[in-house]
């Protein structure tokens, strides 16, 4: 595998961007990106440039670094992990959970808790139980052994209440099953270095932990041990994710936006939200393996760029609203939407030119022209046609789209993909004239949310909804 870092090989496992479909020569120049429009961005674009460049260099951006880590200690935890666990039960929500579930779903195979422990190369089957929701906690305890599990709980702040919750459940019911003294067999953790509860709990019961670097955010943390810990459990080669993010960080080290994918892609969507009114981007993945990196995408683009203020505290409203469609499921529930409805829309899709599998389909039925046709053809060629075909004819319609292609789905591959679209969100932000680091829009909901917990400290939040629900006549 070490093949896959040399030159040739790179460059035959490059991503590709298209965005001629973005463009007013294919779409019309009321819903296209003239060139024109791009070039007069290409000076606040430059300074965009500069000021990431100037925070990375900082070590303000601390994300921008995560290629060029190393990795022993995160591998050595996921070893001693395997050799012994059936389950792998990942306790997180958001960041950290989107993206460890979009490694797992485009990496490794399609049903792999269904397969036996020897064709999953002796790894431990994955959960990732992302929500509170007491059927979905429930359920999967009744299907676990205990004994041959062991619970990952990640969270950086240590006190997401989520996903302490979930802690406080697992660590009662091996204590109950097993014995305190089982502990740290079973519980290993994820957070920050030295601040918050859960680091707190680490030192108190000596789990074994790893460390979220500080600076790093949640949706930016897949390339830390938020995300590479779950992917080396499950047999994920961690060191190929991050060769290509690597790769994909020279591509995007250009300060020409012309040059650079992910610079590329933030202006084209920028313009399309502030100039032609595309208020919806919408990633659509045309493989399965991708279907989660379009939840991921959801998250990053939505929390980093839907903001009231800007960095000079006026209110703007920023952000696009993200949307997920999947390939060629949603032709059949979405696209009639995209193709007639709101122009209000873009679309970036997610090829893949060579799947793992070749599935060609038997010829029969040779007096059916309907069933015939599709006879020695495969479904990687039916679903790449289907692509090809649903992008054509929203070009056709003026609607405006674009591609991200992966030679192959594999660690190298989406290493690159997930890289460039952390960029082009840092980018974006730039663009927007706000910060994409942070999510205080959230912040409100977490407090009332303790107030109706009971958590001390939060009696006048619990005032305040005592109040608003004296109000609450509108109840049918």
């Amino acid at each position: 595998m070490k093949g896959w870092r040399d030159a040739d090989w790179q460059g035959g496992m490059r991503i590709s961007y298209d965005f001629n479909f973005m463009m007013d020569e294919y779409v019309g120049r009321s819903d296209g990106i003239t060139r024109a429009e791009l070039d007069a961005l290409r000076p606040r674009a430059a300074k965009v440039h500069e000021e990431l460049a100037g925070k990375r260099k900082s070590g303000a951006l601390p994300f921008f670094d995560l290629p060029y880590q190393d990795t022993a200690a995160i591998k050595a935890l996921a070893e001693e992990i395997a050799a012994t666990a059936d389950n792998f039960i990942l306790l997180g929500i958001g960041g950290s959970a989107l993206g460890p579930v979009a490694l797992q779903t485009a990496l490794r195979h399609p049903y792999h808790n269904l397969l036996t422990k020897k064709a999953r190369g002796g790894r431990p089957r994955m959960f990732y139980p992302d929500n509170v929701d007491p059927d979905l906690f429930a359920g999967m305890m009744e299907a676990i052994d205990l004994k041959k599990t062991v619970f990952d709980v990640v969270t950086k702040s240590g006190g997401t209440s989520e996903t302490v919750a979930h802690f406080l459940l697992a660590r009662e019911a091996v204590t109950k099953a097993l014995g305190k003294a089982a502990l740290r067999e079973h519980i290993v953790c994820v957070t920050d270095p030295e601040k918050g509860n859960l680091r707190k709990i680490v030192k108190k019961e000596k789990y074994r932990a790893l460390e979220v670097p500080p600076g790093v955010g949640g949706r930016f943390s897949v390339f830390t041990p938020v995300g590479l810990l779950p992917a080396a459990v499950s047999g994920i080669d961690i060191d190929e994710l991050l060769a290509g993010a690597a790769d994909m960080d020279n591509r995007t080290a250009k300060g020409d936006v012309w040059e650079n994918p992910a610079y590329m892609a933030a202006c084209l969507q920028y313009l399309a939200d502030t100039k032609k009114g595309k208020r919806i981007s919408v990633m659509m993945a045309y493989a399965h393996g991708l279907r989660d990196v379009a939840d991921w995408y959801r998250q990053l683009w939505a929390e980093s760029l839907g903001k009231k203020l800007d960095l000079a505290g006026r209110v703007v409203h920023t952000g696009q609203t993200p949307v997920k469609a999947v390939g060629a499921t949603d032709q059949h529930s979405q696209v009639q939407l995209y193709m007639e409805g709101p122009n209000d829309k873009t679309l970036t899709f997610l090829r893949v030119e060579k799947f793992r599998e070749e599935v060609v389909m038997p010829r029969a039925f040779r007096e059916m022209d309907g069933v015939s046709f599709l006879g020695g053809k495969s479904l990687a060629g039916l679903i790449n046609a289907e692509q090809s075909a649903t992008e054509l004819a929203l070009m056709k319609a003026g609607r405006p789209s674009a591609r991200i292609t992966l030679p192959e789905l594999n660690a190298y591959t989406l290493g690159q993909l997930l890289y460039m679209m952390q960029v082009q969100t840092a980018f974006a932000g730039g663009l927007y004239g706000i910060n994409p680091f942070d999510q205080p829009g959230v912040e409100e909901g977490k407090l009332l949310t303790y107030a109706m917990m009971d958590r001390p400290g939060y009696e006048e939040k619990k005032r305040e909804l005592d109040a608003i629900k004296k109000k609450d006549g509108y109840v049918v």
